[in-house]
């Protein structure tokens, strides 16, 4: 038996498939080296048992030889169809060597791109290295600008010359033995048959087959789950997730956010619009909305942090109104966008930022832009990245992004845009000259500068700039010391309202789908003439930050909002929002509910006697009615502005 395999398969190397042969061996060993580097970096979170490596091993290799199905479609039809002295010829034999060896330098330099996603992330590549595949000039320069990629491009060509050496006698070889027409025209077709056989009925979810998540990821392929992430940006809920009858769903939706100062504005099974009454006298106060970049709330001595990284943050915290359980709706800079401009809970798969059909939707700026007020959405880099001009601009916002900032204005700027001090300076500009034409202001900032490659001007704080995530949070709160500061001379500070929080946290990556403490971020108001200082320790969500700054001025108004004012939701009404692109989290009644694309349902803690039950079963039944209603209502349309939400003037002069 060991002779005739030994015998098969130099035979094999040299028939005309030689070469898919020789495709398979360098992809499966590229794909195995990779697996244990990830596994070696994982080594915390993964137990080395037999049951965990032969999922991540066995299982990996399965997805490994599907991706090389996928991959040699095309080589396979064309050593099929190649006339006999073609294949045999000189040239042809370099040209597939070539491509082979160019498909291993791709492999091996993904492999080296998913070591570093990792790194970042802590999952393979998914929806977000699709977003960064789309947005190439951002990713490209933070990449350039975060590693030495001369070295890493020599690292790659050397590991690739490593591995391709040995096969270049068996590619020299390919072709040498002909096969008659008829088996190869069958073996051809089988190739191609595979990959669309294995599209109908293998997912990449079918690699989940542990209650550990990183156990699961190391099971997948990297180039597998980039191109299925890809085919996946949009997921359907109906039919991935655990769902009720539209008008029940709707039901328990509806119950749970009529309060006493909320009503539906019509009986409509599937209303969304409710109309807001907050009692005495409306507080015409501007209000200046800064998400930070990545700003977990473990970085601020406000909420446990002994580093002193946020002296600034940690002052306003004090001096401030401060949420001390406040939870970002999902993992990237749009899913914090939409929750903050839209006060809707996260919808599975792209954000509404992105989506098509996402104009004249219910958002902050157009209760604001009812009341009179100039709103702005203000960016450091080119909004055109993530959608976020055409979003914003689509829903009530003034854009002032990059390209508003004069050249002469700009001190330091990186792949991401200019620096948070540049973009403060922009936004102070922007308010005197809204304050100078006699109208309050309603903004929302979004930073850049506490992103990798962590660089900003030198000279700012004690840590050099490009040393890692402590001295990019560091010099974020040093320039918002500075703004508010500058903001402090204004004549409009005594009547301006900041709130100070995160787009998301620095990692939401644990051994769960959804760990609870990595989506916690800072929520701070600030207004010394109009606020108290104090802390709130009920739950609060990233969707309740609209609905609890518009009850603080005292606005009543009408809008589509899934959110509430989290000040003053009793403890029945506490609830918060947490997920993944794939994953939904719901926190209520002391439990965690997660709905995942496979109609299942998970809950951590595990109940324990009959109150428990009972708990479980109303987060379960409201987790499903806030997610299905909240799919439901922006597939339906049922999300947009219940008055236009055109501003009411072009804007200030300039």
């Amino acid at each position: 038996m060991t002779g005739r395999i030994r015998s098969a398969l130099p035979r094999a190397l040299a028939g005309p498939f030689g070469p898919l042969v020789v495709l398979a061996a360098l992809l499966l060993a590229i794909s195995t080296l990779e697996r244990v580097a990830l596994l070696v970096a994982a080594r915390t979170e993964v137990p080395l048992t037999l049951h965990n490596l032969a999922q991540v091993f066995g299982v990996g290799a399965v997805f490994d030889l599907l991706t090389f199905l996928y991959v040699a479609a095309p080589l396979a039809a064309w050593l099929a169809l190649a006339p006999a002295r073609v294949r045999a010829s000189r040239w042809h034999r370099v040209l597939v060597s070539a491509a082979i060896g160019a498909a291993a330098f791709a492999f091996v330099f993904g492999a080296v791109g998913e070591l570093l996603f990792w790194d970042e992330f802590a999952t393979r590549y998914n929806f977000i290295a699709v977003d960064y595949l789309v947005y190439t000039r951002e990713v490209a320069g933070n990449i350039r600008e975060s590693y030495p990629i001369a070295w890493l491009l020599a690292g790659v060509a050397a590991a690739t010359l490593a591995l391709f050496l040995p096969a270049r006698r068996p590619l020299a070889r390919a072709g040498t033995v002909e096969m008659p027409r008829a088996p190869r025209y069958a073996l051809g077709a089988l190739f191609v048959a595979l990959p669309i056989l294995a599209f109908a009925v293998v997912d990449e979810r079918d690699k989940a087959l542990s209650d550990n998540r990183v156990v699961n990821e190391l099971a997948g392929n990297g180039v597998y789950e980039l191109f299925a992430a890809f085919y996946d940006n949009e997921l359907d809920y109906d039919a991935l997730y655990p769902h009720e009858e539209v008008t029940y769903a709707f039901e328990v939706l509806h119950e749970r956010l009529t309060t006493p100062d909320a009503r539906f504005v019509s009986s409509a099974r599937t209303e969304t619009v409710r109309s807001v009454s907050n009692p005495g006298p409306e507080r015409r106060l501007n209000v200046v909305l800064v998400s930070v970049e990545s700003l977990s709330a473990e970085f601020l001595g406000a909420y446990g942090a002994t580093a002193g990284l946020t002296p600034n943050l940690d002052r306003l915290a004090r001096d401030g109104l401060v949420f001390t359980r406040a939870y970002a709706t999902g993992t990237r800079t749009v899913r914090g966008l939409e929750a903050l401009a839209l006060s809707v809970p996260p919808t599975p798969g792209q954000s509404i930022v992105r989506r098509p059909d996402n104009a004249g939707l219910s958002s902050l700026a157009s209760v604001f832009n009812a009341k009179g007020y100039d709103s702005l959405f203000l960016y450091g880099g080119y909004g055109w990245f993530d959608n976020m001009n055409a979003f914003f601009g689509a829903n009530g916002y003034r854009v002032v992004d990059r390209a508003a900032i004069p050249r002469e204005a700009v001190s330091f700027a990186n792949a991401w845009g200019v620096c948070d001090e540049d973009l403060y300076d922009a936004a102070l500009r922007e308010f005197d000259a809204v304050y100078a034409a006699d109208r309050p202001f309603f903004a929302h900032i979004m930073t850049t500068s506490n992103h990798r490659p962590f660089t900003y001007p030198d000279g700012r704080v004690d840590i050099p700039p490009g040393t890692g995530r402590e001295g990019a949070v560091k010099y974020t709160d040093w320039a918002i010391g500075r703004f508010i500061e500058a903001a402090r001379a204004r004549p409009w500070f005594r009547d301006t309202v900041f709130v100070l929080t995160a787009d998301h946290t620095a990692g939401a990556g644990g051994k769960s789908d959804l760990p609870l403490e990595r989506y916690r971020i800072p929520l701070i108001i600030y207004a010394p003439a109009h606020v108290a200082p104090t802390a709130a320790t009920g739950l609060a969500s990233q969707i309740d930050v609209g609905p609890t700054v518009l009850a603080l001025l005292g606005f009543s108004y009408t809008a589509a909002f899934f959110g509430q004012d989290a000040l003053h939701a009793d403890d029945d009404h506490q609830r918060a929002f947490i997920a993944t692109f794939q994953h939904l989290g719901y926190l209520a009644h002391g439990e965690l509910v997660v709905l995942a694309p496979n109609r299942g349902i998970e809950v951590s803690p595990h109940p324990h006697g009959v109150d428990g039950i009972m708990a479980v079963a109303r987060a379960e039944s409201e987790a499903v009615a806030f997610y299905e209603g909240a799919s439901y209502a922006y597939r339906n349309g049922l999300l947009r502005a219940p008055a236009p939400a055109a501003r009411l003037a072009a804007g200030p002069p300039h």
